[in-house]
């Protein structure tokens, strides 16, 4: 996009940079929190797999909890102001036909981000969450804007090929 950096965003992880970037994720039941900083112009984004880290193990942003705190704390640390900070969210679909949607994980994950955003008081601008498909999303960090393609899950073999 009009040369602006790219970058590929994986599951447990965030991205936050001065610098203006593409950032492109996948999300499932992910779910992805997008902070945009409209007077500086710069943004973060995070892509966490499940709600809440347990206390065991390393508390990676792999987990929900964590992963939004340290995208609010790595905005700040580039100079932006909490209270200026917007939100978007994506992500959260019950993409998998297993006995795992029980868990209900993207509804879980879209909770978690919904109620942290709220206790910082960053307001969420535009969310797109739930159902059953997937979503690729890109981010512009310098702009905010977020482009989103829903996504299906195909499955090919030599014989047939398998949609939702």
């Amino acid at each position: 996009m009009d040369g602006l950096k790219s970058h590929y965003l994986y599951p447990a992880s965030l991205f936050a940079d001065k610098e203006p970037h593409v950032v492109t994720t996948i999300l499932g039941s992910c779910v992805a929190v997008c902070l945009w900083d409209p007077v500086l112009g710069q943004g973060g984004i995070n892509h966490f797999m499940l709600p809440l880290w347990n206390g065991q193990g390393l508390a990676s942003p792999r987990y929900g909890n964590i992963a939004i705190e340290r995208l609010v704390e790595r905005m700040v640390a580039l100079g932006s102001r909490k209270e200026n900070l917007k939100a978007k969210v994506f992500g959260g679909g019950e993409v998998l036909d297993t006995n795992l949607n029980s868990f209900h994980i993207g509804e879980r994950n879209i909770k978690i981000a919904m109620e942290l955003l709220a206790d910082h008081g960053i307001p969420i601008i535009a969310q797109s969450v739930g159902g059953k498909q997937g979503r690729k999303i890109e981010f512009t960090t310098s702009t905010g804007e977020v482009r989103q393609k829903y996504i299906q899950r195909t499955i090919d073999s030599k014989e047939k090929t398998y949609k939702d």
